[in-house]
């Protein structure tokens, strides 16, 4: 049994309600289970000793015998439970997660879940695309058919698991099971093995695949294809396309909305201007009235993304910028002189709004 106080492992105060405990071991479980982690023993040993406060602090009569003794309350000479008394780890995992990790037939006999890295432009994640793929799975070797062994050589039980490919051992609370070492969790005993597959079974293939990636998703989504993993007699496992949408030359995304930046000159803000705005569906022509200040947004209804598995579109928002000349000739200067004194303060009413608000404050 661990020593760890059971609230910290789970990270929890000790005034947590059951349902909050309950969330945070599911939390941990997700995270540390050694499905997810099978080359891990530490997160193996964090997952265990996780299952060990939850089972603990989960009911409250031995949550109770816990914040009064301690972990001497489960010690075989204190006086609280016997270990036993708190069952398998996959009895708690049932209860919370169903057959995911509980040892259901799928997941303990079916293919392995595979990972696919998909990289999109803007415009296909905004708009959807179905894409053509090449999937490198195992699948069965075609020699032996996926037995492992040469064509017309015997297979054997293995003698430690008995062919269960699983082992039994108890650890602190917990009766567990792990892979068979002897047998490498196959259940089975080889002594003629298959040379095309060198034992395994399988065999890497590159399939084809199409993929529909609907309107809408973003950046980081993740996507399965149900039975599309690695392919065995339990059944297939499924394959996680991993979205990666590259950045776009001119739009941003802000959930439904495509935001965009235009600059426009200061004779186009000043007298008005019908410009060209890109969009997803192609240019549109947007009207900039005149007077138009810097940072003005317009909003364009339904230029926007689909919404992600719902109805209707976004906007686009388009902030048109006053680009202000950089470098101008010596007859420009004399002609924007001569502009600044004709039109005065009185068109500059932001400006001269400013300038009221600052002498008051000096005067108080």
């Amino acid at each position: 049994m661990t020593q760890r106080d059971y609230y910290v492992i789970l990270e929890v105060s000790r005034t947590a309600s059951g349902n909050e405990i309950k969330q945070a071991y599911r939390a941990l479980a997700m995270k540390y289970h050694p499905d997810r982690n099978p080359d891990d023993p530490a997160a193996e040993d964090f997952f265990k000793e996780a299952s060990e406060a939850y089972a603990v602090l989960s009911d409250p009569d031995k949550r109770k015998q816990y914040d009064r003794y301690g972990h001497a309350a489960f010690d075989r000479t204190g006086p609280g439970f016997e270990a036993g008394d708190f069952g398998a780890v996959s009895e708690i995992l049932e209860g919370l997660f169903g057959e995911v990790f509980s040892g259901g037939r799928r997941k303990r006999h079916g293919g392995r879940d595979l990972t696919y890295d998909l990289e999109i432009p803007f415009v296909e994640a905004a708009l959807g695309v179905e894409r053509k793929i090449d999937v490198n799975r195992p699948a069965p070797c075609a020699t032996c058919s996926g037995s492992g062994a040469k064509p017309g050589t015997p297979i054997y039980n293995c003698n430690v698991c008995q062919g269960r490919a699983q082992v039994k051992y108890q650890r602190g609370l917990f009766a567990a099971a792990r892979p068979c070492h002897a047998c490498r969790g196959t259940g089975k005993k080889i002594p003629s093995p298959c040379d095309a597959c060198k034992g395994t079974g399988s065999k890497m293939r590159s399939e084809p695949m199409s993929v529909k990636i609907p309107a809408g998703v973003q950046d980081g989504a993740v996507r399965t294809v149900r039975g599309a993993g690695e392919t065995s007699p339990g059944g297939n496992g499924d394959l996680h396309i991993n979205v990666k949408v590259t950045d776009h030359p001119l739009f941003q995304r802000d959930e439904a909305d495509i935001l965009v930046s235009i600059p426009i000159s200061f004779p186009q803000a000043v007298l008005g201007a019908s410009i060209d705005v890109p969009t997803l569906d192609g240019k549109v022509v947007m009207k900039v009235p005149p007077g138009t200040q810097s940072g003005k947004v317009f909003r364009l209804r339904g230029k926007g993304i689909p919404v992600y598995g719902g109805y209707g579109k976004g906007d686009q928002l388009v902030t048109v910028i006053v680009e202000v000349p950089q470098e101008l000739s010596r007859r420009q200067r004399k002609l924007i002189s001569e502009l600044a004194q004709d039109i005065g303060d009185e068109t500059h009413p932001q400006q001269a709004s400013f300038l009221e608000k600052l002498r008051g404050l000096f005067d108080s």
